[in-house]
């Protein structure tokens, strides 16, 4: 077949969240943006929990009102300890600033099929099935970039600026070798979607839950259609003890927390499952001439708190200023990404430290507490909301939870040291190359 030509002013390789909202953004602002995604809308996605922090960015997208029709609302979320007494639950309207008190749970092909398709509502040209095959940089030059359609048409597209918004397929991160595992973290995940389970009753139905158990921790995230995904996020060497099938090992990963297994009593397992292995990595850099990397295309952290869709979309809206800066602007350029570098590595930052220790017996102590509520509280509240570039108004009290952690750390040394060796032994196991 006969090459095909194209070009554009931006170029968005990938057409989830961190994608679409790029690409709208730039359309708005009168952008020639060419957005590739190698898959077709609709397509399955986990990460079905959205927090409400993103809220404000679907206004400025204009999608508020079509992720309310397939959302369920969530309120906050319910932590369930074998370790402690009665559940807790978070209630997001306690955060510091709780202009945002709610957020919504979401079919992920349905929202991500919102966000694409509003992105070529906005202007954006949009191509699917088109899958990125090579990339070449040229100093003060267009960047080229070939691809290949579902029916094998290649693609040559001159672009001024590329977006990589790849996801995990971390497509820049690979073409220069800097995409490298967490050596601080590492897990990974089991998961499907179920019928049939006990939810939360009345208006907190909709929130999300956080069952721990002695391998790591599950998820359980209520949908609009009446299922619910149920997620297992263990240590690699869990994953590695399984010798049935994905959907066996995940029922009998279940039945290790009964609180859950209570839950999903009467429950039917209503799709594939999918495992993962190790997935936790960051890429040595965000951004270079004429190119930046969005959401999982940088980096992954551990989804204990929802985070991933609110730092995607997050990156898109601060990578949009930045990409006009670099077209518009050359000179500014360099300080414009120095910035983007400073957004992409803060989100991250804030969340990893909780992440890193959220199965260590003391974050589980402060998580479960019932007492009264309190300042500590509501920053801890306002963190998992995704207020994280709000911390100046309640960074005292966050330190303060922070001290507090340490406090109960040492007050329980023996169970802190073999939880922190039990840690260390997981992430050496994935450093000798057994992913499970």
């Amino acid at each position: 077949m006969v090459e095909q030509e194209n070009s554009c002013e931006v170029l968005v390789i990938g057409g989830g969240p961190a994608g679409s909202t790029i690409a709208t953004l730039l359309a708005q602002r009168g952008r020639d943006v060419l957005m590739l995604e190698k898959s077709k809308h609709p397509r399955f996605h986990i990460g079905e929990s959205l927090l409400p922090m993103s809220m404000p960015m679907f206004d400025q997208l204009g999608v508020t009102e079509k992720i309310k029709r397939i959302g369920m609302v969530k309120l906050g979320a319910e932590f369930v300890s074998p370790w402690h007494g009665a559940p807790v639950m978070i209630d997001f309207n306690d955060a510091w600033d709780n202009t945002w008190p709610s957020a919504y749970q979401v079919r992920r092909d349905e929202f991500d099929e919102i966000l694409f398709m509003n992105a070529a509502d906005k202007g954006a040209r949009v191509i699917q099935e088109c899958k990125v095959t090579d990339i070449k940089f040229r100093p003060g030059e267009e960047t080229l970039v070939n691809a290949v359609n579902k029916d094998g048409q290649a693609q040559r597209i001159r672009a001024r600026f590329v977006v990589d918004a790849s996801g995990r397929e971390t497509f820049l991160a690979n073409h220069f070798g800097m995409k490298h595992r967490n050596k601080k973290h590492n897990s990974a995940a089991i998961f499907g979607h179920f019928s049939g389970t006990k939810r939360l009753e009345g208006e907190v139905e909709g929130n999300i839950s956080l069952f721990w158990f002695d391998h790591g921790w599950f998820w359980f995230i209520p949908l609009a259609d009446g299922n619910t995904s149920i997620g297992a996020t263990c240590w690699p060497y869990y994953m590695k003890t399984r010798k049935t099938d994905t959907s066996q090992f995940l029922l009998d990963t279940i039945a290790l927390c009964p609180a859950l297994a209570e839950r999903l009593k009467d429950a039917k397992l209503v799709s594939p499952v999918t495992a993962t292995g190790n997935f936790s990595y960051l890429s040595e850099r965000s951004s270079g001439e004429n190119y930046i990397l969005l959401g999982d295309a940088f980096a992954f952290i551990d989804p204990v708190f929802s985070s991933g869709v609110f730092l995607a979309m997050n990156s898109s809206f601060v990578g949009a200023d930045a990409v006009e800066t670099c077209l518009d602007k050359p000179r500014e350029a360099a300080h414009a990404l120095k910035e983007f570098d400073k957004a992409m590595m803060h989100g991250p930052k804030v969340f990893s430290w909780f992440i890193y220790r959220i199965t260590t017996p003391a974050m589980r102590d402060l998580l479960m507490y019932q007492g009264a509520e309190s300042r500590i509280k509501k920053a801890l509240i306002s963190v998992l909301i995704g207020d994280i570039y709000g911390t100046k108004r309640y960074g005292f009290w966050l330190f303060m939870f922070k001290v507090m952690y340490y406090g109960l750390t040492l007050s329980n040394l023996k169970a802190s040291i073999a939880a922190w060796r039990k840690r260390k032994r997981s992430i050496r196991v994935v450093e000798m190359g057994v992913t499970g």
